[in-house]
């Protein structure tokens, strides 16, 4: 819980964007266009903070493919759970990120992103290299891994100071399911908590 404060997870609303000339692949353009997209809506003045937080979560949701990334936290735990405990799990898990990713975000309000370099893991897999910069503070490196092999760019997972998201989650995850027997109920019933506080 206490490393998710130091990252971002993601996703939502797929839009369009203009690929600027620098960009030498989709998932640079794709990152340099929604994630600063994602900076607008936080820092829009003409909203109130329930309309951004609306509009946000909305577009988070077609950043990323979030049942994915949901299920893929569960390791082994996801074959031996029913369809409707499922189901109900990538709910939470999305009300989850979305709380994360707004928390983050707004803690760099204010703040530009500046793509710098990227690499392909394999094909259409891709991770991106990007600063955050502003507000007098010193850059900070952001690392975001894209798919860019499907139907649109996804956004998989992000890292701050080499440490990824998913991965970092996915431990902590396990680590409730392991206390609960595999119960996916319980995890659910945690993560609906943590939005509690």
């Amino acid at each position: 819980m206490k490393r998710r404060h130091l990252l971002l997870s993601a996703g939502a609303l797929a839009i369009g964007f203009s690929t600027p000339a620098w960009a030498i692949n989709p998932a640079e353009a794709f990152v340099s266009g929604n994630i600063q997209a994602g900076f607008d809506i936080l820092n829009d003045p003409n909203a109130s903070p329930a309309q951004r937080r609306t509009r946000f979560a909305a577009f988070l949701l077609g950043l990323t493919d979030v049942r994915r990334v949901a299920l893929f936290m569960l390791g082994r735990y996801a074959q031996t759970a029913s369809p409707a405990d499922l189901d109900a799990y990538v709910a939470a898990y999305q009300e989850h990120a979305e709380a994360l990713y707004q928390t983050y975000f707004a803690r760099y309000a204010g703040q530009s992103l500046h793509v710098t370099s990227s690499r392909e893991r394999a094909p259409g897999d891709y991770v991106v290299a990007a600063n955050l910069t502003g507000n007098g503070t010193a850059p900070m490196e952001v690392d975001f891994r894209v798919r860019t092999d499907g139907a649109k760019p996804l956004l998989l997972d992000i890292g701050v100071a080499g440490v990824w998201l998913a991965p970092a989650q996915q431990a902590e995850f396990l680590s409730v399911l392991s206390q609960n027997n595999g119960d996916i109920n319980a995890l659910s019933a945690h993560l609906r908590a943590a939005q509690a506080h």
